[in-house]
């Protein structure tokens, strides 16, 4: 039986625009979702007000929002090790209107 060779990888060429690169803060993400696909919302709270901008909103597939999960959990693990613990507040439980049920991070 022949041996079967490696196949190369395959790279993906991420394009990457000024604007996207300088990024923007958030201080908050609300989360929602359906049968389909998860809805995050990334919000800058403006300080000293009860008011906040969603700076953006990513859809993605569940099987995604899995990924992102453990790729999250993995890079805080490595952060941790190298930094120490990061150090969390109270869950954070300020009702938000979006006009349906969501959760907050």
């Amino acid at each position: 039986m022949a041996k079967q060779q490696p196949q190369p990888e395959t790279q993906l060429n991420i394009e990457l625009n000024d604007e996207i690169a300088e990024g923007s803060f958030s201080d908050l993400v609300s989360i929602a979702h359906s049968q389909s696909e998860f809805v995050l919302d990334f919000i800058r709270v403006i300080p000293g007000t009860m008011r906040g901008k969603v700076k953006a909103r990513v859809v993605i597939t569940p099987e995604h929002a899995k990924r992102l999960l453990d790729a999250l959990s993995e890079n805080i693990g490595k952060y941790e090790e190298n930094f120490g613990d990061i150090a969390t507040k109270a869950q954070f439980s300020m009702p938000i209107n979006f006009g349906s049920n969501m959760g907050n991070a």
